[in-house]
């Protein structure tokens, strides 16, 4: 995986907040991640990820190589854990909204079934399990397979998520899922493993009341030392940052809405589980809106995800990288997590969009910088003025639902398009 490090990664906040950061592993910290902080008054930081593709633009051959190099260490810790049943009756689990792209990445990468964690479940299936995330702003998370997956099974479990910040989270889930749908090994996969020695041994000795063994794998091993007052320093540090960049001046851009493309009996995503070969079937599907969508752009382009749709459009972006390589083209997502945002060198999150969630009209969403925080910005222009030439919005809802999302959108290309994708179950 080649990644770019920025000038000045995320060493303002450490400063800010007198956080010291170690990191071992097969990647850096400061190449994987930056650092903002959270509009959140009982926690001070944030760790962005530089290459997951939700809140930093990024290619999407970049996410999907993350999730492949991730897939690869779990091959080794399953490798490790000796005969651990029918790899072929394997199944990953993503969690969301953050890492629903980055675990079907792996199970991509593994050639297994993928199901991801949800908050937004169909009508008419019934859900299997429900766990919570103690640290999240959104805390209920709901496991619904559907036909093509099964919870059960003589083959490992392995658990995906962007950040492994206590472990809580991933235990909650063996805990419940092991009660009822024993597997005979677990991993629990993460970008970064963030736990400090003490939450490290509490995780082992919780594994070992469950009864199961449980490895981790991670692209990096970070210490945080944090400050007792870290909590004032950060509310300091809100106050005294520069606001969030303003959208760009100028005409906003058309919205072209293509609607009757996507096949009608093709799913989007892993909502309800794909097996390896439905996830391959997607991949198809993605290379063919590319091939169609293609034509129609031009120069810098962004494709959109919305909240637990990831891995579609990271498919389409890279593809559309592949097939037309005249185009810069970059991924991300929106988000329910709020940020703080300040237009600031060397920050991690310098502009937040908030607009009504396509797939909940009451609740805001947001989409975080829209242009790489750390992009190169030509002689006598700002940061905040950089745009993008097309952006393109896939979204699983009817585009009407997306229309506050594109609005948002239009200051920042010279045209927006619209790609909905609901023709088969998510």
């Amino acid at each position: 995986m080649t990644l770019t490090r920025p000038a000045s990664p995320s060493a303002d906040v450490r400063a800010l907040l007198g956080l010291d950061i170690r990191s071992g592993g097969a990647v850096a910290f400061d190449d994987l991640a930056g650092l903002a902080l959270r509009d959140n008054p009982r926690r001070a930081h944030l760790i962005v990820s530089r290459i997951l593709g939700k809140h930093i633009p990024v290619p999407g051959a970049t996410v999907l190589d993350g999730g492949h190099r991730l897939g690869d260490l779990v091959a080794a810790e399953l490798a490790a854990q000796g005969p651990a049943g029918d790899v072929d009756d394997a199944l990953v689990i993503g969690y969301c909204e953050t890492a629903t792209g980055l675990g079907h990445a792996v199970a991509q990468r593994l050639g297994m079934s993928y199901l991801h964690s949800t908050r937004e479940p169909v009508a008419d299936l019934p859900v299997a399990v429900s766990f919570e995330e103690e640290h999240s702003h959104a805390v209920a998370h709901h496991l619904q397979p559907g036909p093509s997956v099964r919870l059960a099974g003589a083959g490992p479990l392995v658990l995906v998520d962007d950040e492994l910040t206590t472990g809580r989270t991933a235990l909650n889930t063996i805990e419940a899922l092991h009660a009822r749908f024993p597997r005979p090994a677990y991993v629990v996969a993460a970008l970064i493993d963030a736990r400090t020695p003490a939450q490290r041994k509490a995780f082992d000795q919780r594994a070992a009341e469950i009864g199961v063994d449980v490895r981790v794998a991670s692209l990096a091993a970070i210490a945080v030392d944090v400050p007792d007052d870290v909590l004032d320093r950060a509310a300091r540090a809100r106050a005294e940052l520069a606001p969030g960049a303003p959208s760009p001046a100028g005409a906003p851009a058309p919205v072209h809405v293509y609607d009757d493309r996507w096949p009608a009996d093709q799913p989007t995503g892993a909502r309800n589980g794909l097996t390896a070969g439905e996830t391959a079937r997607l991949d198809d599907a993605a290379a063919g809106v590319a091939r169609w969508l293609g034509p129609e752009l031009s120069g810098r382009v962004l494709v959109v995800g919305t909240e637990e749709l990831m891995f579609l459009p990271t498919l389409v972006a890279a593809h559309l990288a592949d097939q037309h390589p005249a185009l810069d083209v970059v991924t991300q997502s929106t988000t329910r997590s709020p940020v703080h945002a300040a237009d600031q060198p060397g920050y991690a999150v310098r502009r937040t969009l908030e607009f009504a969630a396509p797939t909940e009209p009451g609740r805001p969403a947001r989409l975080h910088n829209v242009v790489d925080p750390s992009a190169a910005v030509p002689d006598g222009a700002a940061w905040s003025d950089l745009r993008h030439d097309h952006v393109v919005v896939v979204v699983d809802t009817p585009a009407d639902a997306a229309a506050p999302l594109a609005e948002a959108l239009r200051p920042f290309a010279d045209v927006v398009h619209v790609v909905t994708v609901t023709g088969g179950p998510r």
